[in-house]
């Protein structure tokens, strides 16, 4: 299938780009500042669930091309949708991204709205370049929190700060959503990539695959329990941990003062135990 409006094919909407066990996902419409289409939406789930089960990707990166991250879903489609109402029977969930178990992290070089903002919020960390604009932008398209963002903001940001942003669908500059906390750092725009993939490359040269993945599913998880169930949780979870080899790689790298060589996370349906890499 071919791109409407820049003559992209499929593969080409999101560009995918693997260094040093570093994924960089590109969402790649540069000329309509990456505005979400469904071509897009399932090249970038695809591309998604490929490094999930890749062994050699270890942390994943997401940005944009050219001045945008993601200003929502494309005009076009905005349209349609309005004639043609909502279809998703086909369709992954728009929140996908949080079934990954590498750690993501979201480089916000440009306009961020909508879905966009989803997605980078569905990211485990948030890059953003000074000056840049954030924004739900759904009650100024007559639309609902869609996609979980009432479920989702409020526990990234509080309340107040969700229900301001939710409300008004008002943009944000950079400097204000670190404030808030929707951002977690703000760097000049000519730095972005290179710190979001510096902090990336830490993660896959210095963390465990495997505690990272456990990590995220704690935090997930935590979100519905009490602390008593958190806490037998995390004594359960750690006690597992101890028996397997990354923990004494992990003790053993820091005493003898060299890099650790943790096992990477085994594609989806093989058993920890036992796996190698």
């Amino acid at each position: 299938m071919i791109d409407g409006v820049l003559g992209l094919t499929d593969d080409d909407v999101v560009l995918a780009d693997r260094q040093d066990g570093v994924l960089m996902l590109t969402l790649n419409r540069p000329e309509r500042m990456n505005a979400w289409t469904r071509p897009m939406e399932a090249r970038y789930f695809d591309l998604l669930d490929e490094a999930d089960d890749d062994p050699s990707v270890r942390a994943i990166v997401v940005t944009g091309a050219g001045r945008g991250f993601c200003p929502g879903m494309d005009t076009t489609s905005l349209v349609k949708a309005t004639t043609a109402g909502p279809s998703a029977a086909d369709r992954r969930p728009m929140t996908h991204a949080l079934t990954v178990r590498k750690p993501m992290v979201a480089a916000i070089n440009g306009g961020c709205a909508g879905i966009g903002l989803l997605q980078a919020v569905l990211c485990d960390v948030r890059f953003a370049a000074a000056g840049v604009k954030l924004a739900t932008s759904f009650s100024r398209r007559g639309l609902p929190a869609e996609f979980s963002m009432s479920w989702l903001l409020p526990r990234l940001i509080g309340q107040g700060h969700a229900m301001d942003l939710l409300v008004s669908g008002r943009p944000v500059m950079a400097e204000e959503a670190l404030s808030m906390g929707l951002v977690n750092r703000v760097v000049p725009g000519p730095e972005l990539l290179d710190v979001a993939c510096t902090y990336a490359r830490d993660l896959a040269d210095n963390c465990s695959p495997v505690a990272m993945a456990a990590i995220k599913a704690q935090v997930m998880a935590d979100w519905e329990r009490t602390q008593a169930e958190s806490l037998a949780d995390a004594l359960q979870v750690a006690a597992e941990e101890a028996r397997r080899p990354d923990f004494s790689e992990g003790v053993n790298s820091y005493v003898e003062k060299r890099p650790p060589k943790f096992r990477p996370v085994p594609p989806k349906g093989i058993p920890l135990d036992g796996w190698t890499g």
